[in-house]
């Protein structure tokens, strides 16, 4: 048990939080931070092991987080601020006329305002069996426990109940490996918030990614199984085995103490709160879960904040002074999330129950996306919204209901595809929001908050969120805070362009989720669409970079190759003489003896400068532009494929010897070095990319000075990020320490593809990390964490370019028609014979100009 109990100040107003989950705790957090804390006494009490942790995130637990990665706060804290605590103590009993409370432990403490934060319990339903071993529920992290202790025994999961709650159960199993069921009572997944439509397009989409799913399950029995542990027998006569069941089929609130005390509880469970959340006893409010307000009880954590900040502003008010403090109005329940990977998103009535209700419906089975916009029956309001699939017009949509504002002429746009569905230019950007429109709901952030803020020099997300602690929560709102932002940055006359070039009024980032969303293959498709004037030297290569990066598609094909810059039009670096370098891949440094004559002799025919490079390749220099084909030609036959030395692309995997032959390694650094430079070959990015992998700590291979840096230890593989030797040469962080082999190219995986989404033009990585909002700890946030939701988007992506990889010179070779480009002049075979070399340690480079004035030792080419 921790305990944390001083004496008390006798003068101040002793406030006593019963519960320590989220809610509570954002209550302790901004009455011990607030202008008043010094009037109170704070003392809170938890029956749980430990202080507030993040429960909207438990399933991280399954990815690697540990509790300490999943707390929201700790004890040195609560000390600094003054907030008593003690924990894995129930308060099991209140004496309203001694105003006092009492713990299981036999500890007594007096209050003058209560507040109750005891929040819900798993609903589990009253099946036979249900209470046997390997019978769980997932709420806390002593439940993620058992679920982990439990998996290491068993083979198949059953989730009981296809909610949220369920399905993010769910996806806890399939995280631990097992073979995973959902089964549902409804006939369809997240019945609460899906119209049927949507709910199949889930199902579909979750089944996919192997996970059964079993509608209309009515679970009367559980009993031994024959394969596995269990049975369940179903109403309908069918049955399912399996090792474990995990029961999240719904919360109740937790009430118990509230009974306890004689306070007023709904038919159905739940303590009765007025405006100001104050239950039937004016000394005692109840916030989160456990609150029961107009027969409603609301399970998101955003309603709970909102009813905390009431709740606080009610207890200060003889402080404050203000003759009107806020008011519980209910809250909106709308909600985005990615379950399994699949975006999902549900705003207001989104079955289309009100009377007069009527509905717009998008459906794309190719994309497995499906968009339903119910608004009244004078078309003029949005009542509510499904999205499956393709989330991206939430932000729009809620605030449209939120705010109560007119559709415009054709509602339909707001949810098709098309390309000139510009909501800013329908009236629905910002601007059109009123100054209380609600941006962030879990603080209760509004527009007027943000417009103030910048107004006091917040020119920055990173300033935004430590004023006002907008898009420091789930992150939902960090899109439109920052839209807001922005915008009154313009209002004040600071200019916020992040244009690309005159012909696009987009962003790098903006233009790679355009192409990305409206799968464009062209840049003339895009310039037509979103563009004007025919493009410059800035975006065409840019745009062809992106193209490439998503699609993989043949950069000097006929749509593609007016993009290219000099080196990629002749696949190919250019030096300063006019000639090029020819460097064929060789992955991981690794090559073989056959390999090696191949180019020594190759280097002989042509007399080729030869050197090996820094990232363990061999270039060969000097050769002339219709050279290339035939030399290219014998690379390829001799098994080489192009190095994309030219490119902004990976260039190299550099690798020290590891455990094969060092008597220091203890991982194959060379097999991994040859794996990721296989996997990752021919990736187009905004800049050039180099790995390194090095078999020990003594760090042979240089991994801490590369974009993406692997070192081996006894534990596992430590994987660095960012790092480059530039021209601002900057060490690699570290990033994630002990992955497995699947692990750390998963993460490799999504930090690339998160890269080329969102860098700038020509931005190396370590410069990418340096302008990012939150840095390396935001990273982290999205790519183990999945914050933001794109893992498995992200996965796929990288996927996609996988399977499409392509050598181009090999292409080359096989399209005559390509190769007319490789010839010094247009109209005839004849060469450059201008270009002279001088002799230097046995082999030739290109003169200087010094050399070419006196002409000494001077060799023509040949």
């Amino acid at each position: 048990m921790s305990t944390h109990i001083d004496t008390d100040n006798s003068s101040a107003e002793r406030i006593i939080v019963v519960g320590n989950g989220m809610v509570g705790h954002h209550f302790l957090s901004a009455m011990a931070s607030g202008e008043y804390a010094d009037h109170y006494n704070l003392t809170t009490f938890s029956e749980e092991p430990r202080l507030a942790y993040d429960r909207v995130q438990l399933s991280r637990y399954f990815s690697g987080a540990s509790a300490e990665d999943l707390s929201l706060t700790d004890e040195q804290t609560y000390q600094q601020h003054n907030i008593r605590y003690l924990l894995n103590d129930q308060v099991i009993a209140i004496n309203r006329q001694q105003k006092t409370i009492t713990t299981a432990s036999g500890r007594c403490e007096a209050y003058d305002k209560l507040v109750l934060a005891t929040g819900s319990y798993p609903f589990v339903p009253p099946v036979a069996g249900h209470d046997q071993p390997h019978c769980l529920v997932y709420r806390t992290i002593e439940d993620l426990e058992a679920i982990s202790a439990s998996a290491q025994q068993s083979r198949v999961g059953v989730v009981v109940g296809g909610g949220l709650l369920g399905l993010e159960a769910a996806n806890a199993l399939k995280q631990a490996g097992l073979t995973t069921h959902v089964v549902e009572f409804a006939p369809r997944l997240m019945a609460v918030q899906l119209d049927e439509q949507g709910g199949r397009l889930l199902r579909q989409e979750i089944e996919a990614l192997g996970v059964s799913v079993h509608t209309d399950k009515n679970t009367l029995e559980i009993v031994a199984g024959e394969q596995c542990r269990y049975r369940m027998n179903f109403a309908d006569g069918s049955f399912l085995e399996t090792d474990m069941i995990l029961f999240s089929a719904g919360i109740r609130p937790q009430d118990t103490l509230a009974k306890q005390a004689g306070l007023a509880l709904g038919e159905r469970g739940g303590i009765v709160i007025n405006q100001y959340c104050q239950t039937s006893d004016a000394d005692i409010y109840a916030i989160g879960e456990c609150a029961l307000w107009n027969n409603r009880i609301f399970g998101l954590v955003a309603p709970g904040y909102q009813m905390a900040k009431v709740a606080l502003a009610h207890i200060q008010q003889s402080h404050t002074g203000v003759a009107e403090v806020p008011q519980f109005q209910g809250a909106d329940m709308s909600t985005k999330l990615k379950l399994l990977g699949v975006d999902v998103a549900s705003i207001g009535d989104a079955q289309g129950q009100t009377e007069g209700a009527r509905s717009f419906v998008f459906q794309d089975d190719i994309n497995k996306v499906y968009k339903r916009l119910v608004i009244s029956a004078d078309g003029k309001k949005l009542l509510g919204a499904v999205l499956v699939g393709d989330v991206d017009a939430y932000g729009t949509l809620l605030q449209l209901k939120l705010n109560d504002m007119t559709l415009p002429a054709d509602p339909a746009g707001l949810i098709l595809p098309a390309a000139d569905n510009d909501t800013a230019s329908a009236g629905l950007g910002v601007n059109a929001l009123p100054d209380s429109a609600q941006i962030c709901s879990c603080f209760d952030v509004t527009k007027a908050d943000i417009a103030s803020a910048v107004n006091d020099g917040c020119c920055t997300m990173a300033e935004i969120k430590q004023q006002t602690q907008a898009s420091s929560g789930c992150g939902g709102c960090s899109a439109l805070t920052k839209q807001v932002m922005d915008n009154e940055l313009a209002a004040l006359g600071v200019e916020v362009n992040n244009h690309l070039c005159e012909h696009f009024a987009y962003s790098r980032q903006q233009l790679a989720d355009i192409i990305r969303s409206k799968h464009y293959r062209t840049f003339a498709e895009l310039l037509a669409d979103y563009g004007q004037g025919h493009g410059c030297e800035i975006c065409k290569p840019a745009v062809g970079s992106v193209l490439a990066s998503f699609d993989n598609d043949y950069v000097l094909a006929d749509d593609h190759i007016g993009l290219q810059d000099t080196n990629d039009i002749f696949l190919g670096n250019m030096q300063k003489d006019g000639s090029y370098s020819v460097v064929p891949r060789v992955a991981g440094g690794e090559i073989t003896p056959e390999k090696l004559i191949v180019l020594g002799q190759i280097a002989q025919q042509y007399d080729l400068y030869t050197k090996i490079t820094g990232g363990q390749r061999i270039d060969l220099f000097g050769a002339q532009l219709h050279q290339l084909p035939d030399i290219w030609q014998q690379l390829v036959d001799a098994g080489f494929e192009t190095g994309h030395a030219y490119g902004k692309s990976l260039r190299t995997v550099k690798s020290c010897v590891g455990s094969t032959w060092c008597r220091y390694g203890v991982l194959d650094s060379v097999s991994m070095a040859i794996a990721l430079e296989n996997r990752y070959k021919g990736l187009r990015a905004p800049h050039k990319i180099k790995f390194a992998v090095s078999g020990c700590t003594r760090e042979c291979a240089e991994a801490q000075s590369k974009d993406i840096g692997v070192i081996a230890t006894e534990k596992g593989w430590n994987l660095f990020v960012c790092g480059n030797g530039g021209m601002r040469p900057r060490h690699a962080d570290l990033f994630a320490t002990e992955l497995d082999d699947e692990t750390l190219i998963r993460y490799i995986d999504r930090i690339l593809m998160f890269y080329v989404r969102t860098a700038d033009r020509l931005q190396r990585t370590s410069v990418w990390m340096e302008n990012m909002e939150g840095g390396l700890e935001y990273l982290r946030q999205v790519i183990i964490d999945d914050s933001l939701e794109l893992a498995g988007e992200l996965e796929n992506a990288m996927t996609r370019v996988i399977s499409s990889y392509q050598c181009e010179w090999k292409t080359t070779l096989e399209t005559p028609q390509k190769l007319k480009r490789f010839r010094h002049f247009i109209n005839s075979p004849e060469t450059d014979d201008a270009l002279l070399y001088v002799r230097e340690r046995g082999q030739r480079r290109p003169a200087t100009d010094s050399e070419k004035q006196q002409r000494i030792e001077l060799t023509p080419v040949q």
